[in-house]
């Protein structure tokens, strides 16, 4: 039996494994993230609302109120718009430059929860740093399923070169785990020096003992900003960018009613009324809070300046980034792969408020020399390694106790002001849709209004997540004939809208690719996609494309120069821009590269001369000298020419349209979705269906062979689609040579790879 002090220890010890036991079930419970589509199928094709018809309805706004007037689009603006129209509140956004134009471009482009602030959290006893951290590694599990295709996980990992930070390290790293809980995406991991070598092999080797991988989340920030705000125009938001608030309206007992706002492009004055205006400017923040209350207004932001560097792809591997935690002056160096090539940084500084910032040599210089401390000697850091280089600002809520900036934690402020003005201040990229839901509902608190809803933005996917899977590309390539590299680059950018961005997609006239000129060989981004950004996500200068609608100008500042005359041709035919809006555009461009490392130009007028005959113009009638030169019994043809608008790129290929006829057709054909019908039976089906194109004949038996159907299989009714997509699209698609302008008769089965 059982002596007493026998029986109190195994108490203890089943207790302690009880705990321990539990502790592990708990910490290792998290399913991994797994998108499944909603559908398989392209989705079908969606034009949003043109900025002027957005215009318009803020106009009606001086008649009928908006429920909530957000001013500022980026991370923080947007994420309000979708959680406040999806919960069915009537929201206006406006942004005075273009979407995620200011910090929401500029970060770091991680999803995370911050390793080092949950380190400061640890040695100072700061439990609302504590409370950040932990917010972030929830928030950052939602991050990654709401928008599957723009994030995903990242190892990151610490290389160690003293044996007592081996524990060290590995403690934090699983106490950054098991703070994430359920949300965690994976175990952090200890690896022996061979194995770093071999993950990691540009580290330094020299005194190494080994490293420690934990996991965050990684994304395309602008392209993130861009999906909450297609979101937010999906369910019914009413957006404009470019678009600046000049003042605010107030009634007779103080209190805010709406604002006037000024279009950029135009000049054009709108008053919009509203029954509740949130601020979410960002850095910006204390500009609308001074137009609010110019006498007393006291700055509640604190600016600081990161920079980061875009160095080649060879300083990285491609999934596995690097995490340095002891600079020269204790700040941490990220060291990331992202779209191709690495970025570095951040340098933390104080900072003026300014729109495009620069990034100073000598944050420049510290990088570079962080980087050249952790990386074998045997690699050569050099300055003209750095293909781009920018400076974000970071909006910290200011502490007035704080010795320096490094001290300032992101956490977010809502306040509201005597007069309503709602301001959303701090947070970062993670916590962007906790902060959402927490504005809107002291929006609906302290404006009484009424959502239809309570907050949804846990479960809604962003635009371009329902079609979208990991396998996606695939059939991007097997149905467009277009390069694997680009089908992976349309897919992670814009989700199952790369469907839409490719119908846009010139021939090449190459036997592989088919489709899809590239702007630039050294990147993926194809010509199509500047008519997609013009004609579906509101952009309105070139600066818009190169920099936000895709990354070009953080990649590669000196490529983003080399296609902005392409990319002010395309945009300008699209937009209706005149020789000198070109012209202009290029001025500005130019401008605004050297706020992403180009060097300023010696003469901008000189190279403005070299390349405008590359900008295009707006066709011979406008050329006003030639009008005035032209007969005069032309004179009136001429004009009413000059004064309409040049249309706009049209998509080149069908999305496979089919009439009621069809539709009722194949309903007669399966009874239900588990009617599966032969190869024959499908020939007869095809046939008695109207594909658009005389004296065309389909080829079933080769589209059946392109989808993989054996002789002898039965097709059920997702397969059937398939093919008739594929007939539809194949017949309808321009041939590969350029010189032939007639329609393919047969699917070539080998197209997905360039084959013979």
């Amino acid at each position: 039996m059982l002596s007493a002090v026998a029986r109190r220890r195994l108490k203890y010890v089943v207790a302690g494994s009880a705990v321990g036991g539990g502790a592990f079930i708990y910490y290792n419970s998290a399913t991994p993230i797994h998108h499944e589509p909603v559908s398989t199928r392209p989705p079908p094709p969606w034009t949003p609302p043109s900025r002027q018809e957005m215009l318009n309805r803020l106009k009606q706004g001086e008649k009928e109120e908006f429920d909530l007037l957000i001013v500022g689009g980026g991370a923080t603006g947007a994420g309000i718009a979708v959680d406040a129209a999806t919960r069915g509140l009537k929201v206006a956004l406006v942004e005075r430059d273009d979407f995620s134009s200011g910090t929401s471009s500029k970060s770091t482009k991680l999803v995370h929860g911050g390793v080092r602030y949950l380190e400061k959290a640890f040695w100072e006893l700061d439990y609302e740093q504590y409370k950040l951290v932990r917010e972030a590694l929830h928030e950052r599990r939602t991050f990654l399923t709401t928008a599957p295709y723009l994030s995903h996980m990242l190892p990151i990992m610490l290389p160690i070169y003293k044996w007592w930070k081996l524990p060290y390290y590995w403690a934090g790293c699983k106490a950054y785990d098991f703070l994430a809980g359920k949300e965690n995406m994976e175990s952090s991991y200890l690896m022996s020096k061979g194995k770093a070598l071999d993950a990691f092999p540009m580290i330094k080797s020299d005194g190494l003992v080994g490293a420690v991988v934990y996991y965050d989340g990684q994304h395309n920030d602008s392209r993130m900003n861009m999906a909450l705000i297609m979101t937010a125009v999906k369910h019914g938001a009413t957006v404009a960018n470019y678009t600046e608030v000049t003042g605010l309206q107030k009634d007779q007992d103080g209190k805010i009613t709406g604002a006037e706002v000024v279009d950029v492009m135009t000049g054009e004055k709108i008053t919009v009324k509203a029954k509740g205006v949130v601020n979410s400017t960002g850095p910006f923040c204390d500009e609308l809070l001074t137009l609010e209350n110019p006498k007393d207004h006291k700055p509640i932001v604190a600016p600081s300046s990161g920079v980061h560097i875009t160095l080649p792809n060879y300083y990285s591997p491609r999934r596995m980034g690097l995490l340095d935690a002891q600079t020269s002056d204790g700040r941490v160096i990220f060291f990331l792969p992202w779209q191709g090539n690495v970025i570095a940084g951040t340098t933390d500084s104080p900072s003026p408020v300014e729109r495009d910032p620069k990034p100073g040599e000598e944050d420049v210089d510290w990088v570079l020399n962080e980087v050249r401390q952790y990386l074998s000697p045997d690699i050569m850091v050099r300055r003209g390694d750095v293909l781009s280089a920018w400076s974000g600002l970071r909006p910290l809520v200011r502490d007035p106790k704080a010795k320096s900036s490094q001290a300032l934690v992101r956490n977010h402020l809502i306040h509201v002001s005597p007069s309503g003005l709602l301001t959303v201040a701090g947070g970062k990229w993670t916590t962007y849709r906790a902060m959402a839901e927490e504005a809107v509902d002291e929006a609906v608190k302290v404006f009484g209004l009424k959502p239809s809803s309570g907050c949804l933005t846990r479960e809604v996917k962003l635009v371009g997540s329902d079609g979208w899977s990991p396998n996606m590309y695939i059939k991007l390539i097997q149905s467009f004939g277009v390069e694997t590299e680009v089908a992976q680059h349309l897919a992670a950018d814009y989700g199952d809208r790369a469907w839409t961005v490719l119908s846009y997609a010139a021939p090449t006239g190459l036997r592989w690719p088919l489709q899809g000129v590239r702007l630039n060989n050294s990147y993926p981004y194809l010509e199509a996609e500047v008519h997609y950004a013009s004609q579906h996500e509101y952009a309105q200068t070139a600066i818009d494309f190169i920099a936000r609608r895709s990354r070009l100008s953080f990649l590669n500042a000196g490529a983003a120069l080399d296609v902005l005359p392409r990319v002010i041709q395309l945009m300008g035919d699209d937009l209706n821009w005149s020789t000198a809006r070109r012209r202009e555009e290029w001025v500005k461009a130019r401008e605004f590269l050297v706020s992403m490392g180009l060097p300023p130009s010696a003469d901008v007028q000189e190279e403005l001369a070299a390349v405008k005959g590359k900008l295009g113009d707006a066709g011979p009638v406008r050329n006003w000298a030639r009008w005035w030169l032209s007969p005069w019994h032309w004179a009136k043809t001429i004009s009413s020419v000059a004064t309409a608008p040049l249309a706009p790129a049209a998509p080149r290929h069908s999305r496979g349209l089919f009439s009621v006829e069809d539709l009722e057709r194949v309903k007669r054909a399966f009874a239900n979705a588990d009617t599966t019908i032969s190869r024959d039976d499908v020939g007869a089906l095809i046939k008695e269906m109207d594909f658009g194109i005389e004296g065309v004949e389909p080829s079933v038996d080769d589209a059946l062979k392109a989808l993989g159907v054996r002789n002898g299989d039965r097709i059920g009714f997702e397969q059937f689609w398939q093919v008739c997509v594929e007939l539809k699209t194949s017949t309808v698609a321009p041939s590969i040579q350029a010189t032939i302008s007639r329609p393919r008769n047969r699917i070539p089965v080998t197209k997905s790879g360039g084959g013979v």
